[in-house]
């Protein structure tokens, strides 16, 4: 009996002590969207994503001008305009529609591909930086409160801000848009000053 007794206290303390460790483990929140997109590599990203899709933005946008047009000559001159000349303003706008929306929906395919696979890439890049952050700070969990369901998290443990800060330093991005440095120009001695 004794001996069970030793058995069951030495099995309660084994068990306690996983318990106590993970009371004392840290946990990070992470909002990987948002971190993605505020490196530096994430804007990069971002902005030449408009720059390739302005002008299919624009194409659009100018269909659409056309199609406007269509349906106002159409509405205004209604009364003036031959059964034909209807007809074929008719046929046109409907063609016009067709490839409206079927070039909007090829662009917006297009750009959630190419959209998906920078977050792919910068993610991937991300991990690494999140896993060494949380092996050198001691984090046994790091979750992402954009995905899971977050109640309430105390400041201390949204790691965002230090992780876009770490993987800036891992992955600089050249700034291709800021302009060059100017040669540094010779200075010319002042000339001495005349005597009176």
């Amino acid at each position: 009996m004794k001996k069970r007794l030793t058995t069951v206290a030495l099995l309660s303390v084994l068990m306690a002590v996983p318990l106590l460790a993970h009371a004392q483990s840290k946990i990070g929140v992470i909002n990987m969207n948002g971190a993605i997109a505020n490196t530096a590599e994430g804007k990069k990203a971002i902005a030449d994503l408009q720059k390739k899709y302005q002008p299919r933005q624009q194409e659009l946008e100018r269909l659409q001008q056309e199609i406007q047009g269509i349906q106002d000559q159409l509405s205004k001159q209604a009364a003036t305009l031959s059964d034909e000349e209807q007809r074929r303003l008719g046929r046109d706008l409907e063609d016009k529609q067709k490839i409206l929306k079927r070039s909007s929906d090829d662009d917006q395919t297009d750009f959630a591909a190419d959209r998906d696979e920078a977050v792919r890439r910068i993610g991937q890049k991300m991990v690494r930086v999140i896993t060494d952050y949380a092996q050198q700070n001691g984090l046994v969990l790091v979750i992402d409160g954009a995905q899971v369901p977050i109640y309430y998290a105390a400041k201390d443990v949204d790691i965002t801000p230090e992780i876009v800060k770490r993987y800036d330093a891992a992955y600089p991005v050249a700034d291709s848009s800021a302009p060059a440095k100017p040669a540094a120009k010779p200075t010319t001695p002042a000339p001495a000053p005349k005597p009176k």
